[in-house]
């Protein structure tokens, strides 16, 4: 069969999986945001602006609480330390050009990483910045959707903090369908379930750094074929 990603009009199919977690968190972003007091032109700013997803949540009970900006910029730092890595793995796909290079190295998030990396390596480059820009366009989205809610409804959130977990599941087949390899998942798995064992309230960050610790130590897998890939 032709491969799907050839077609630069399939690039929004490309991303409609992170669109229907995107979409939804944003929501609920914009929606807290505004609950918790803050403006509705500050909330988006933010999305276009930090667009940090995880970091954002984090920074309204603490601009609730009143800290201070460097406490914020040093906790977001920490939390999304671990796209300096994925960072490091494009570094020969960036676009050549200057402001589109800066662009996606800024938009770089985990979904847009899975989307690109689930890519042929030939196939990153030319479609990288209109996917990150694609995704982060949900995110903002989302965020205007939560905050027009926000400002003039009460609405309850329960089952939607189950999103993101649902988001990442379905990229995790979408990367096993591409390279046909589930070691990385098996890894994962393992990773989590040591690091709960050993220290639970830290288990995620315990089991990414395991997780990146097994991958930098693994040997390289050649590719798939195109054809094995998409059949």
């Amino acid at each position: 069969m032709p491969d799907p990603t050839s077609n630069p009009l399939s690039i929004p199919s490309l991303t409609a999986p992170v669109a229907m977690g995107y979409v939804p968190l944003g929501a609920v972003f914009g929606f807290l945001f505004v609950q918790a007091g803050g403006s509705g032109w500050l909330a988006l700013a933010s999305s276009l602006l930090i667009y940090a997803g995880a970091a954002q949540f984090m920074m309204v009970p603490m601009l609730a609480a009143g800290l201070p900006i460097s406490a914020i910029v040093l906790a977001t730092l920490i939390l999304n330390l671990r796209h300096v890595f994925y960072g490091l793995s494009l570094l020969n796909t960036l676009p050549s050009n200057r402001w589109q290079r800066g662009y996606c190295i800024f938009a770089l998030t985990d979904e847009t990483y899975s989307v690109l990396t689930a890519l042929p390596a030939q196939e990153r480059t030319p479609r990288m910045t209109l996917i990150s820009a694609l995704n982060q366009g949900w995110w903002v989205l989302g965020t205007a959707l939560g905050v027009v809610l926000g400002a003039q409804a009460q609405i309850g959130l329960t089952g939607l903090d189950f999103v993101l977990a649902a988001l990442f599941a379905v990229l995790a087949v979408e990367q096993w369908r591409v390279r046909r390899d589930a070691v990385p998942i098996w890894i994962a798995a393992a990773a989590y379930t040591i690091s709960s064992m050993l220290m639970p309230a830290q288990a995620l960050a315990i089991a990414i750094a395991l997780s990146l610790l097994a991958a930098a130590l693994r040997p390289a897998r050649p590719a798939p074929s195109t054809g094995a890939a998409h059949d």
